[in-house]
């Protein structure tokens, strides 16, 4: 294994110092529990939208904290969910008497432990309400879940519900648009490569030299099938035949295209792939009105893509063109 690390016990408390550092106009960093907070955070008046889970799939989510995104962000250790304390400490530190919506992906334990820690927030006097998103199409259940996979919707969930909240609206309805993207958005990934997490030391899998992993998960879980390496042509077509028919989404409908590095795919491969995806969208009258491209939602250094779909309308669309300012993802400020 080789990576840029001192001690793999380490790794995510020092990562974290680096980002406040590298980052201190934008947010700060809490230790013991790890949480991030927007620099000016708990803002009066304003729904504190918080989000979190296991490390490695950066700058998901300590990277989007910031104007116009989370209030805070709660990192637990390299693939595992953070506890419950944690999350309660980000409530704390993040939320005014507005309230605030805990955005969950929907893998065992940060749904358990995201609950657990809106119940004690709640005992507190904070008013706080809980969505799951669940996006992936690949697997219906898989080891880490009770249902599909919270994927590469998550970053579209935070973007929008940010910016409503950043426009002042109430909790009732920065979770009802919420849960309206999460009706809308579906997502598929793939992997060429495996990931190493730092305390394990060796991959988390392997595929022969001349196998994919179709419908991967971001920490490594297994997709629909392995399947023989294929051209870009034939592999992103089978991605959009199973987003596009999943909703399903239908000709004339306009849509934002996420297209995804899953952390070791390289912007020349990134960017192909965006482009045959847009033309097969269009072949199926699917309009792409909004796009975004690279690395979002990561699993490590896995290289690999993933394509996420979100059916826009004119209130979706507007709160996806707000301003943001966040370490990741910045425009209009």
């Amino acid at each position: 294994m080789k990576k840029i690390i001192n001690d793999p016990e380490t790794v995510v408390a020092e990562s974290l110092r680096g980002l406040a550092l590298a980052h201190p106009d934008i947010l700060r960093v809490q230790e013991d529990p790890a949480v991030v907070v927007r620099a000016d955070a708990p803002v009066a008046g304003k729904v504190a939208v918080i989000s979190g889970g296991g490390s490695g799939h950066e700058p998901l989510h300590g990277g989007f904290v910031g104007l116009g995104m989370l209030a805070a962000a709660v990192p637990g250790p390299v693939f595992t969910s953070p506890t419950p304390d944690a999350v309660q400490a980000a409530v704390r530190a993040s939320a005014s008497d507005a309230g605030a919506l805990l955005i969950v992906k929907n893998y065992t334990g940060d749904v358990l432990n995201f609950e657990t820690a809106a119940e004690l927030a709640a005992a507190e006097g904070a008013d706080v309400r809980s969505v799951v998103i669940d996006d992936d199409v690949a697997v219906a259940d898989s080891t880490f879940t009770a249902g599909r996979r919270g994927v590469g919707g998550t970053v579209l969930l935070e973007k929008i519900a940010g910016a409503a909240a950043e426009r002042g609206d109430g909790l009732d309805a920065v979770e009802a648009v919420a849960r309206k993207v999460i009706g809308q958005v579906r997502s598929i990934g793939v992997a060429l490569t495996p990931p190493t997490v730092p305390h394990a030391g060796e991959p988390s899998f392997t595929l022969a030299d001349d196998e994919i992993e179709f419908g991967i998960g971001i920490h490594g879980e297994p997709g629909r099938e392995r399947v023989k390496a294929e051209p870009a042509d034939a592999l992103v077509a089978r991605m959009v035949e199973a987003v596009a028919g999943d909703l399903p989404f239908e000709p004339g409908d306009e849509v934002l295209l996420f297209t995804n590095s899953m952390g070791g795919t390289p912007p020349i491969e990134l960017y192909l792939a965006h482009g045959i995806a847009e033309r097969l969208l269009a072949e199926r009258g699917i309009v792409v009105r909004r796009r975004l491209v690279g690395p979002y939602i990561t699993s490590l250094e896995m290289q690999g893509i993933s394509l996420t779909l979100l059916k826009l309308d004119d209130e979706l669309t507007e709160l996806w063109d707000a301003p943001v300012h966040t370490a990741a993802l910045r425009r209009g400020v």
